[in-house]
């Protein structure tokens, strides 16, 4: 707490490493929250002096100025007269003045409105109720005004064109939202511009982030910490027609469809013969007054999202947007990281990072994350499909559209029209018909790329702006959800009868999908299949015109070309994430990036902080040790097997039938002495199966069975649960009953459901064991281009290449992830087996993590190893057994 205190009032950039179990979300919070609360103490004592001098000084001040007017001709340094630069001096210091007490009244104002609620729960009820019958008055009269125009008999289509022809109005849109926000009383309006100092707290998943907001509840600073819980539209939203719809994207366009509908009805109301059909959809929840309320009860009591979500419900307020009108406010935010890292995200949501502090939890995997946000990739079936809507679209409208819109529509429909030509295919032809000629990964610069599909001369952020401005996705998906359909009948015209209609095109696009993902029963591309039904294929593509706008030396384009030009696609591969990174420490006052593991640190170092320009003096590193006194662990590095063969699972090696067995052997060997639950990670899926089909052969597997309950690794994400769920009440069982079984056996994979986030605690994992070294897949053309591009960009740190670093670290990194899942309390004790000689290497070894590296043994051969695990064991379950009072 003291490092991070120091770091935060310096201002640096700090990575700190503390192993789950130790209490670190708890520190994190009491230590930046000590800090926020002495910095605003300071401040405001700073400001109160300013305040005080002002209005102590006001008398001399008039004297001072009207006693010296006999000196007209003086000049200081830069060749003004001394009464002029003092004037400037005197306005600046009145204006500052001016401006904190105005800050100060505002600041009076939400204190006491706050504590108003707080004090007062019958008025917040009251408030409630009040609402609720307003809600249900403006209800019905909503439908008797639907019902008077539905006998109008309005002409549908005629509505629909009207609703769709101006493709540029996200701008005036954007200006109507401002006025909506401005028709308030001027306390909130002033509200809406303070953005006090404030952490931003981000963690990977939304479960961790509630997590964190239980730990500060139960803290200290629980009671008078303004929080606040920002998640997507899909954990927020409370409208169950909207949520149904499932999709993120999806839900994002209702969401916007509906307010757009809100600012238009506003307009439509004065003429009252043109009655919309469209005004029915508009969000019950988004109502500026019911969100305020549910800012202002955010802002009183620290809730986590579940508790907003039951709060937006009961209000009938919008939690999503309710929640970031609480941002300015707030002293503690808290938010996945995808939100604050992603630049356009972090704008929508009003998330303004100058000379704020952010904390990053659960970093350890910050660079492909950041890598991940900024990747895009597209399919050939995704383009067809969107060439052949937005050709449609633009037939439908191209009376109605203005000439800069068609100008627009046909640059995107020329680009889609060059990215199939680059995968070898045409844009009108059924893309899952079109074989591919070359098959294979290309990788090109993105300059190169561009030149090559012949689109240099178009300007991509025009392209790109007119896209977000224009909302053009949004459009084309309501007007493929509405004609798309089999029951309309579109009016065809040459071009298309040429294309087969619309809906004809997305069922053979379809049809083809499902027949190649049965034929592959490949998982992603069945989820490509859903995407492709669920979301405009538009919006996908333009994530990826955007990554193009990056510069050329930051990424590569990726032609993937497989059997059809549908199954075939284009990706583009993000190389240098520090780019952008580099805003968030640049505008931060300070920020912590922070972990369980985050051995190797080298990497944050270089390809992500100097990378950013960050002066190596500003960045400070932390790293503590477990809680759990040296004996509860023992780590053992074995170089060789029962029957002396020596441990190396390479590529050409693991697969040796000796190699399997012998882990086999190891594996029957520990379950005879290790209690309750053994989990052994595997380095791939593949290589898991195949030993397991091995075992099965020999009869190894039935050897094990009597020992342990055998379970594996479900690939699926929603039958991890289930195992999980098995593996425990299994050794709960075996621990009660004492009989010949022992416990269980859990065969995972690095980097797979099991190795991140869920905790074998105690009994459900006495043993770890890992299997070989997980190196990444080195033949995979993007990490090969990632080795090449570090190789030309970093420096030599002792003769080393930094991609050969880098596949070291990227396998550490997994190795510490997977073996830091057993110990997780301070009572917890666990032994940690590495199967392979390799890891006695030095430069290996070093990127163990301090609190398992000073406990670590290299075992030559097995036999020493086993007496000493199950001396270890034996010592512990007599510990146990004893109960605490019997032990030494």
């Amino acid at each position: 707490m003291a490092a991070l205190y120091s770091a935060l009032e310096a201002g640096r950039v700090g990575i700190f490493e503390s192993p789950t179990g130790t209490g670190k979300s708890l520190s994190l919070i009491c230590g930046a929250l000590s800090w926020l609360r002495d910095f605003e103490e300071k401040k405001q004592q700073e400001e109160a002096q300013l305040l005080a001098l002002e209005d102590g000084g006001q008398e001399g001040k008039k004297e001072l100025t009207s006693d010296e007017p006999g000196r007209p001709d003086s000049k200081d340094g830069a060749g003004e007269p001394d009464w002029v630069t003092a004037f400037v001096q005197k306005k600046e210091e009145r204006d500052m003045v001016d401006r904190l007490k105005e800050e100060q009244m505002r600041r009076k104002k939400r204190d006491d409105r706050l504590e108003k609620i707080r004090q007062n729960v019958q008025l917040k009820y009251a408030a409630k109720r009040k609402r609720s019958e307003e809600e249900e008055t403006k209800r019905l009269l909503q439908l008797s005004k639907e019902v008077l125009s539905e006998g109008a008999g309005v002409d549908v289509l005629d509505q629909l064109d009207h609703n769709e022809e101006e493709l540029i109005l996200a701008e005036y849109e954007s200006d109507e939202e401002k006025k909506v926000v401005s028709g308030l009383e001027d306390d909130d309006d002033d509200l809406e511009e303070e953005h006090v100092t404030k952490i931003y707290y981000c963690s990977r998943t939304h479960s961790q982030l509630s997590q964190f907001v239980r730990e500060v509840q139960k803290s200290p600073f629980g009671k008078d910490t303004r929080l606040v819980s920002l998640g997507s539209r899909q954990n927020l939203c409370v409208n169950e027609e909207v949520r149904r719809l499932g999709a993120l994207q999806l839900i994002n366009d209702r969401c916007m469809e509906m307010q757009k509908n809100k600012h238009e009805k506003k307009s439509d109301e004065e003429t009252e013969g043109k009655k919309r059909r469209v005004s029915r959809t508009v969000c019950p929840f988004y109502s500026y007054e019911q969100m305020q309320f549910l800012r202002d009860e955010v802002l009183v009591e620290v809730k986590d999202i579940e508790q907003l979500v039951t709060l937006g419900r009961e209000t009938k307020a919008c939690p999503y947007y309710g929640s970031r009108y609480a941002i300015p406010a707030a002293q503690l935010v808290v938010l996945p990281y995808q939100m604050l890292l992603h630049e356009p995200t972090r704008r929508a949501a009003g998330i303004k990072l100058k000379d704020q502090i952010v904390i990053i939890d659960e970093a350890h995997n910050l660079i492909d994350t950041i890598t991940c946000i900024h990747s895009a990739e597209v399919s050939g079936s995704q383009l067809c499909c969107a060439h052949s809507q937005l050709l449609q679209y633009m037939e439908r409208y191209r009376k109605r559209l203005k000439a800069k819109n068609l100008m627009y529509i046909k640059q995107i429909l020329y680009l889609l029209e060059r990215f199939v030509a680059m995968l070898g295919g045409n844009v009108n032809q059924n893309p899952s018909c079109q074989a591919v000629s070359q098959t294979g990964t290309v990788l090109k610069s993105i300059n190169d790329f561009l030149f090559q599909s012949q689109i240099d001369n178009i300007n991509l952020f025009k392209v790109q702006r007119y896209c977000e401005k224009s909302l053009i996705s949004r459009k084309l998906f309501g007007f493929v959800e509405r004609y798309g359909g089999p029951a309309t009948a579109m009016k065809t015209n040459k071009e298309n009868q040429k294309l087969a209609g619309l809906q004809n095109f997305l069922l053979t696009l379809q049809q083809g999908s499902d027949k190649e993902a049965s034929a592959l029963q490949s998982p992603p591309m069945e989820a490509e299949n859903d995407q492709l039904r669920t979301a405009s294929p538009l919006m996908q593509i333009e994530g990826f015109l955007s990554a193009l706008t990056n510069a050329n030396q930051d990424g590569r384009v990726i032609l993937n070309r497989q059997g059809t030009v549908g199954q075939s696609s284009l990706k583009f591969l993000l190389l240098n994430p520090a780019v952008h990174f580099a805003k968030v420490v640049e505008e931060c006052r300070a920020v912590i990036i922070a972990g369980g593991t985050m051995q190797p640190v080298a990497d944050f170092r270089e390809q992500l902080l100097s990378c950013a320009g960050v002066d190596p003096a500003r960045v400070v590193e932390f790293s503590c040790g477990h809680v759990i006194p040296p004996e509860n662990i023992l780590p053992i590095i074995l170089c060789s097997g029962p029957s002396n063969q020596q441990l190396e699972f390479t590529y050409q090696t693991r697969d040796l039938p000796q190699m399997m067995d012998e882990t086999g052997r190891i594996l029957c060997n520990l379950c005879n002495v290790v209690p309750g639950g053994v989990v052994c990670f595997f380095p791939s899926y593949e290589y898991e199966k195949q030993v397991y089909a091995h075992w099965e052969k020999t009869g190894l597997l039935t050897r094990l069975a009597t020992k342990k309950k055998v379970f594996q690794e479900p690939k699926k994400a929603n039958q991890v649960e289930q195992v999980l769920v098995e593996y425990a009440k299994c050794i709960k069982r075996c621990s009660q009953a004492g009989g010949q079984m022992t416990g269980a056996l859990l065969l995972s994979v690095v980097g797979g459901k099991m190795s991140e986030g869920i905790n074998f605690s105690d009994d459900l994992g006495r043993c770890v064991i890992m299997v070989g070294m997980p190196y990444p897949n080195i033949k995979s053309p993007e990490l090969q281009e990632k080795m090449t591009w570090l190789d030309k960009t970093m420096p030599r740190p002792a003769g080393q290449a930094p991609s050969r670093v880098l596949i070291e670290n990227l396998c550490m990194k997994a190795v510490n992830q997977s073996i830091g899942r057993a110990i997780r309390h301070q009572k917890d004790f666990a032994s940690i087996l590495l199967l392979d000689h390799r890891y006695a290497r030095p430069a290996i070894f070093n990127k163990l993590p301090q609190w398992i590296r000073e406990r670590t043994q290299v075992k030559p051969a097995f036999g020493a190893a086993f007496a000493e695990l199950r001396k270890f064991h034996r010592g512990k379950s007599g510990a146990l057994r004893c109960g605490p009072e019997n032990r030494l």
